[in-house]
């Protein structure tokens, strides 16, 4: 690949990360009210099924993630690092559906079900709660992004490809 094929491509790649990011936060921010309740439905965690289309996602999403527990989530440090670790294990594991050629229908389960079994392992500690409680409150919350997350890859996936988007 020449060199400035690859600068235009590190540039598409840190402007799709960079608009991701804005768009995961100021989603986070306007659903904020029902993204941190009991049942933590949480819109822009479908946007985690971008990186089955574009894998290099998987650390701007955790940062994304991270961010909007630091300005909306109010439950300091501990909810940061930890939505930013159990964002990138998921992240990764879409990443890993797509690699492994395995049906995209799958995308759901980690956003489904590594938020659901993953958060609370601190959150239980952080707001005193059951974890079995809070698994499935946070699963329950999670279907509907788990879903949005397969709609939102199949509409963006082929004019992405037929702009040359991506491969």
């Amino acid at each position: 690949m020449k060199e400035t094929n690859r600068s235009t491509f590190n540039t598409r790649k840190l402007i799709i990360s960079a608009l991701v990011i804005a768009l995961y936060v100021v989603v986070m921010a306007t659903t904020s009210s029902f993204a941190f309740g009991a049942y933590q439905i949480r819109i822009a965690t479908s946007f985690y099924a971008l990186s089955y289309i574009f894998p290099f996602l998987v650390f701007p999403l955790g940062l994304a993630n991270a961010l909007s527990n630091f300005f909306f989530g109010g439950l300091g440090p501990i909810d940061v690092a930890g939505g930013f670790i159990i964002g990138l294990l998921f992240l990764g594991s879409i990443v890993l559906i797509r690699h492994s050629r395995l049906p995209r229908w799958l995308i759901a389960l980690p956003i489904i079900f590594v938020i659901g079994l993953g958060i609370p392992s601190y959150l239980n500690v952080l707001l005193d709660l059951p974890y079995w409680a809070l698994v499935i409150n946070l699963v329950i919350g999670q279907i509907l992004p788990g879903l949005a997350g397969i709609f939102l890859t199949q509409a963006l996936e082929k004019p992405l490809k037929s702009r040359k988007v991506i491969s």
